[in-house]
């Protein structure tokens, strides 16, 4: 699924490391503290809820949906940079679509029951945060264009991380949030 986290973690390091590559240290520190922080409110809230049931039952909010978060946070920014050197209606219509993406990915999550609407708003709300405060940054600095020997390093990354088991980050955050806690089980959804 395109918001898992084996693509869109992959997404947010290959964002960094074209940064980097391009010799734009500065971009690239404040994408993953911008995206570190996204990162780090979707486990806060999850770990909140499992562990002491912190959250909102009556709007079913019981932490910021990942998927969301990182689906609106980093097509948008890749969709951007890739478009970053062309003329500005094209790169407005490539972040429009990076942004069209991540709305369906982020609404796909309610269907199959993996978030409410709650979560999935405040989660792509937080992922877009991200991206709306990322991309004036890279606006005014202009990184380097996307290289070939860059686009030979990250392509495989790209094309393989799909293909890679998926991490048990619920697992980890629920055994986090018990040891925090003290608690035996978890606070669970009854939504």
């Amino acid at each position: 699924m395109l918001g898992s986290l084996p693509i869109t973690g992959p997404l947010g390091i290959a964002i960094a490391a074209w940064l980097l590559a391009g010799r734009s240290w500065r971009l690239s520190l404040s994408w993953c503290l911008l995206f570190g922080l996204g990162m780090l409110a979707v486990v806060a809230t999850k770990v909140a809820w499992i562990g002491w049931g912190v959250g909102m039952p009556e709007m079913k909010f019981g932490g910021l949906s990942g998927h969301a978060m990182r689906a609106c946070a980093v097509f948008p920014v890749a969709f951007y940079l890739a478009f970053n050197h062309s003329e500005d209606r094209s790169r407005h219509l490539a972040t429009v679509a990076g942004v069209v993406l991540a709305l369906l990915i982020s609404v796909s999550r309610v269907p199959v029951h993996a978030h409410s609407w709650a979560e999935v708003v405040l989660g792509a709300a937080v992922g877009f945060a991200v991206a709306a405060a990322f991309i004036p940054i890279v606006h005014s600095e202009r990184p380097m264009r996307f290289g070939r020997t860059l686009a030979g390093v990250l392509l495989p990354l790209l094309l393989i991380a799909p293909q890679a088991e998926p991490l048990p980050t619920e697992r980890w955050m629920t055994a986090l949030a018990l040891y925090l806690s003290g608690h035996e089980k978890p606070f669970e959804r009854r939504w």
